[in-house]
């Protein structure tokens, strides 16, 4: 079976490297779960376990792709159970983005080389820099030209590091991109589909015809944020020269930034845009930067005539005095209360992670899961908060199994971690190591009690290699469905492939497998009334999702579809504009711009938001693209999870 190369949740970082299948079999055990080499006895004095060495902040490694797995080896015979080493795996991909500089104007200035006279509170507020640029007496080209980057394919990652083509767009409608792009929520039913979008997002594209590659480079950035994917953005953002920089891509480099909670990164950009907006919070970052540009007390005493002035919301001054006060000699003790505080903001978290506080669990609650990525991915959180974030995280495909792993590995070794997160390390510890097939499962099934359909999905993702070293067996055909799930949520699919031959025909199991092959065998129509019997999703939803991934992966002929859909009134034959347009796209070969739409159309928060004919139509285009290996992936899930 040929192998595959799927873009996983931690696939892009700031190498932009891509590593290759290796020929032999491949460990699916995490490394924080391996046995260590053996060591010497150790001397009768070593009777104390020693403390971990201090954990720098893991630096996002070389991208993995998700290669089709190879079957795992036997297990090795039982040995004492050593304490796992938490090792760094990427947990995110971070990804720089660039523009050039706007050709100079040869209109003629008034007389006073002033656009308009300031105001003196305005002059009151001004930094050096932002009175430099005012009367024009400082540029914002001191790049050598030689170092100046082109705009011509903003991005990380090019075609031949796993990205899509850089020149895909170039017959794209420049109107119907900039459409997908910025109505685009950020929300996507699929994991799979948000591992794709951000892939397109991180390539290094070239805009379409008549865009502005700036502006194209800002609405990949906001639209990277509006993911959940904070990390990737600041790395797209990086991409662009900060002379090439435009007001609008200037204010969303402060989100960037924020949502980062990396403050100081947007200093330089602060210095040459101070005037880029004025309200409250772009004020109190240029008075962070000024602190950390060596003048701590005069940002302090700024953000004290904000505060006497009532600019802004006090909570936000004095966290940003908090934030200040770390710099050099502008220490200052600041009590943050939360008590009159009602609501979160993005400002409001970064600011407080980032100065060490952690806001009241109601206000937290309040917040919902707009925080989790931020919270997942943020090194100075503790590692309890992290986890429970990463249930969200990792549901939405922010985050790879191998860094959920990572994660866990971590909870498993830090003796301050206690309770229910050090009983589930236990438990994913025992899913990976345990000699016995049916403890193992037992404790993946442990992992799998949760709430919410979400949360139970995430845990399913951590369990994708424990589930990927089981042997197919009739003995568990019951939990074959959940088993080939994990699986294919992390794309093993040449491991859940070695069931195809256990799971029962017209199972959950079998479904999965069938949608899954890279081979595409025939279709059993016994099989599928079978699985159509057996659904008990709301109007037969899963078998509604079934059938046009069928049609849509070319399973079934455009006769079979056209029956399925007359019998169970699913409408795949009638056309809109959403699917004419992905449609165009994959006749002309545009991987990015079926990979932008194809975000677009998954937008959703459940899988019963997915309409079945837009369904097939993506599918279709993906599989046309040469995407197919995603297809497959995204396909599986649906019937997953619906």
């Amino acid at each position: 079976m040929r192998p595959i190369y799927l873009i996983a949740g931690a696939s892009l970082a700031m190498t932009s490297a891509f590593a290759l299948a290796q020929s032999g079999p491949e460990s699916l055990l995490p490394k924080a779960f391996e046995d260590p080499a053996p060591q010497a006895a150790p001397s009768p004095r070593a009777t104390q376990r020693p403390k971990p060495a201090p954990r720098a902040v893991p630096k996002p490694a070389a991208p993995k792709p998700v290669v089709t797995a190879s079957a795992p080896s036997a297990p090795a015979a039982p040995r004492p159970a050593p304490v796992p080493v938490a090792t760094a795996s990427p947990v995110v991909q971070p990804l720089p983005g660039i523009t050039a500089p706007a050709a100079p104007s040869d209109q003629p200035t008034n007389t006073s080389g002033l656009s308009r006279i300031p105001t003196l509170d305005e002059l009151a507020r001004m930094t050096p820099d932002d009175f430099d640029a005012l009367l024009g007496t400082r540029t914002l080209l001191d790049m050598p030209p030689a170092a100046r980057r082109k705009l011509d394919n903003v991005g990380l990652i090019d075609a031949g590091e796993g990205g899509l083509a850089a020149d895909s767009l170039s017959r794209a409608n420049a109107s119907m991109i900039r459409i997908a792009l910025s109505a685009n929520k950020g929300t996507l039913v699929s994991r799979w589909g948000h591992i794709l979008l951000r892939q397109a997002l991180a390539s290094r594209l070239a805009p379409p015809p008549g865009m502005d590659p700036v502006a194209f480079a800002a609405m990949r950035v906001d639209l990277l944020l509006r993911m959940g994917e904070p990390d990737a953005a600041r790395a797209v953002l990086q991409d662009v020269d900060i002379p090439d920089y435009t007001p609008t891509l200037a204010s969303i480099a402060l989100n960037v930034y924020t949502q980062n909670a990396d403050f100081t990164g947007m200093c330089p950009a602060m210095s040459a845009f101070g005037n880029a907006r004025q309200d409250a919070q772009w004020n109190a970052a240029r008075d962070i930067c000024m602190a950390y540009r060596g003048n701590a007390q005069a940002a302090l005493q700024r953000l004290d005539s904000d505060m006497n002035h009532g600019r802004a919301d006090k909570i936000d001054l004095l966290l940003a005095q908090k934030y200040v006060g770390a710099a050099g000699r502008g220490r200052r003790a600041v009590t943050i209360e939360w008590g009159d505080v009602t609501s979160l903001t993005p400002w409001r978290y970064a600011l407080a992670i980032g100065t060490g506080l952690e806001p009241p669990a109601s206000l937290m609650k309040d917040a919902g899961t707009q925080y989790a990525s931020m919270t997942a991915l943020a090194p100075m959180v503790g590692l309890e908060r992290r986890a429970e974030a990463a249930d969200y995280a990792g549901a939405t495909g922010v985050l790879s199994s191998a860094a959920m792993v990572d994660l866990y590995g971590q909870i498993y070794e830090a003796p301050e971690v206690t309770g229910v997160w050090q009983d589930r390390a236990t438990s994913l510890r025992s899913a990976y190591t345990d000699q016995d097939p049916a403890t193992r499962l037992s404790a993946m099934q442990s992992l799998w009690k949760v709430d919410t359909p979400e949360a139970r999905y995430a845990r399913l993702v951590l369990t994708a290699a424990a589930a990927a070293r089981m042997t197919p067996g009739k003995d568990m055909d019951s939990s074959s469905g959940d088993l080939i799930a994990s699986m294919l949520a992390a794309g093993y699919d040449a491991n859940a492939m070695r069931w195809a031959s256990v799971v029962e025909p017209g199972s959950l199991g079998w479904a999965l497998v069938t949608l899954a092959d890279a081979n595409g065998g025939g279709i059993d129509s016994g099989a599928v009334s079978t699985f159509s019997d057996a659904d008990k999703s709301a109007e037969h939803h899963r078998t509604a999702l079934f059938i046009a991934a069928l049609a849509g992966l070319g399973r079934i002929d455009s006769g079979d579809a056209s029956r399925y859909s007359r019998d169970m009134n699913l409408g795949l034959d009638s056309p809109s504009r959403f699917t004419d347009a992905i449609d165009a796209a994959a006749a002309r070969g545009d991987s990015a711009g079926v990979a932008i739409l194809a975000g677009f159309g998954m937008q959703g928060s459940d899988w019963a938001q997915m309409t079945p004919r837009y369904f097939l139509h993506i599918l279709s285009a993906l599989r046309s693209v040469g995407l197919e290996a995603q297809a497959r992936m995204i396909a599986a899930e649906a019937v997953a999870r619906s």
